[in-house]
């Protein structure tokens, strides 16, 4: 909803263009867009969890994500997760979102072993621009936020903000 309202409503694509985007029809893009507009107008969080359970949710997911527990990680998706990368074209990162269940667990089947390999330390769990997430410290030393999406118990989407001049405040 949120990209399709975005690259719809505020950087002008037409519907098509949003569609190819985002790996769905035109007409599903105007329903999601639609929603998205409505969920807007009402100025409320879309999915509530709360703050203890969203907190315990992000411990869990760096754990799973971390140690290559794949049954564990693919326990908390929702069948339509997405993930979303800001490295600013400073640090690695996907250029467009990954979308769906068996996209999401192939990349971070891959991640996980990244991880195990280097190390990815986690300096607080906590919330990340409303949503529950963590701050690491990637092998590489640099600082990296991941927030949560929570709908139903489940992981909808995951914030990854990799990008040092967005995370300077953070050091």
């Amino acid at each position: 909803e949120r990209a399709a309202f975005l690259l719809h409503d505020v950087f002008g694509l037409g519907f098509e263009e949003v569609a190819a985007t985002i790996q769905r029809d035109a007409a599903a893009c105007r329903q999601l867009a639609a929603r998205a507009r409505t969920h807007v107008r009402e100025a409320r969080p879309r999915f509530h969890v709360e703050n203890e359970r969203g907190l315990e949710l992000a411990e869990a997911f760096f754990k799973a994500s971390r140690s290559g527990d794949m049954n564990a990680f693919g326990a908390m998706l929702a069948a339509d997760v997405s993930i979303h990368a800001d490295g600013g074209g400073k640090r690695s990162a996907a250029i467009m979102p990954i979308i769906g269940f068996d996209a999401v667990m192939k990349v971070h089947e891959k991640l996980a072993a990244l991880f195990r390999a280097n190390g990815s330390k986690l300096l607080r769990v906590g919330f990340v621009n409303g949503l529950p997430g963590f701050i690491t410290m990637e092998a590489d030393g640099e600082i990296q936020t991941t927030a949560l999406e929570i709908d139903g118990g489940k992981v909808a989407a995951i914030y990854v903000v990799r990008n040092p001049d967005k995370l300077r405040h953070l050091h």
